[in-house]
């Protein structure tokens, strides 16, 4: 298993949690996401290592900005 820690910019309410949740849980290869709105953070695992650039691609179709990875 394996986890990725990234910031999300401009998610202000749970209709953007909910977005951004959905939308990269689509991504090939994910198998959980978790949004804190209050920290930005978001949380995706994975059973192998997925491309920061399909998260991002993930994330922009939601409507937001992925602005980090921790």
């Amino acid at each position: 298993m394996s986890a990725a820690t990234y910031t999300v910019n401009g998610m202000t309410c749970g209709h953007c949690v909910s977005s951004v949740k959905e939308e990269v849980s689509e991504v090939a290869g994910v198998t959980s996401v978790e949004v804190d709105l209050a920290t930005g953070l978001l949380t995706v695992g994975s059973d192998a290592p997925v491309d920061a650039e399909l998260i991002s691609a993930a994330v922009k179709e939601a409507g937001y900005e992925l602005v980090g990875r921790s």
